[in-house]
């Protein structure tokens, strides 16, 4: 996949951004210890662009997501998406601009899912609790048809789909608001050989169709080697390799990637 043509400045800017706990103590004489999940970094995501994250578990990706979507607040550094600077500490309705930005899939589609609620419910929530206006319910049976389901399954329930199915319903409360931006945490391990492969082929056609800019985090370099233009590599809370698909994948830099993708299992031919 070539890369798009991007502005000057990204769409997502961050800067400085690090995140670090407290450690519990187990006793009353253990000193004070502080745990860094991600080092203070800098990453910039073109408007257009496909960004794939990978790394080992505990790495910092999903800690980089998190922080990027204000869903957790940095221990120092800012970010901005489309120019505007996301203060994490602000309320609910003050992120509201955020929101209609971004859309988010999970790993888990059913865990994602409130199984107490219709389908059509679950993906129109996004219209309502972000105050958008319009047909919601014409724009749920549209979307559901978007992503490779019939309209009339609105008035289902989670626990009468499969697990592919669930995910598209996942992908299309993603989208249903049109967000500029879709990130994806790990948005296929929970899912078989077949059906990897037919949302892999969605997600592909959505990012042209409305015009996305795409951040996965996953530990499934195949994947990132199809939908990604570009790819950053972390280690220990820190980018350590970053640079387009073909030229990280194919001829990495640090000895870190190096082994990650050495790891990766193939097939050997007969």
């Amino acid at each position: 996949m070539s890369s798009p043509a991007h502005a000057d400045r990204g769409l997502i800017v961050a800067e400085g951004l690090s995140r670090s706990f407290r450690v519990r103590r187990r006793t009353m004489f253990d000193r004070p210890r502080t745990s860094i999940a991600l080092h203070p970094t800098d990453l910039e995501v073109a408007e257009g662009e496909s960004l794939g994250l990978i790394g080992e578990s505990g790495s910092g990706k999903s800690t980089l997501v998190r922080l990027l979507l204000a869903l957790d607040r940095p221990s120092t550094g800012r970010v901005r998406v489309a120019g505007r600077d996301v203060d994490a500490s602000a309320s609910a309705r003050s992120l509201h601009w955020l929101r209609r930005d971004t859309g988010l899939v999970f790993q888990d589609p059913y865990a994602s899912l409130d199984p107490r609620m219709s389908v059509g419910r679950i993906i129109g929530e996004p219209l309502w609790a972000l105050d958008i206006a319009g047909d919601h319910r014409a724009r749920v049976r549209d979307v559901l048809v978007q992503v490779g389901l019939d309209a009339d399954m609105a008035d289902r329930h989670p626990h009468e789909f499969s697990g592919g199915q669930r995910q598209r319903i996942a992908l299309a409360r993603a989208i249903v608001h049109r967000p500029r931006i879709l990130v994806g945490d790990e948005p296929m391990s929970a899912l078989d050989v077949t059906v990897r492969a037919q949302i892999l082929a969605l997600l592909s056609r959505l990012r042209v169709e409305e015009g996305l800019t795409m951040i996965t985090v996953s530990h499934d370099i195949g994947l990132v080697q199809h939908l990604s233009d570009t790819v950053a590599v972390m280690k220990d809370g820190r980018i350590v390799e970053r640079g387009t698909v073909s030229a990280v994948l194919q001829h990495p830099a640090q000895e870190y990637t190096k082994r990650l993708l050495a790891a990766v299992p193939v097939i050997p031919s007969v």
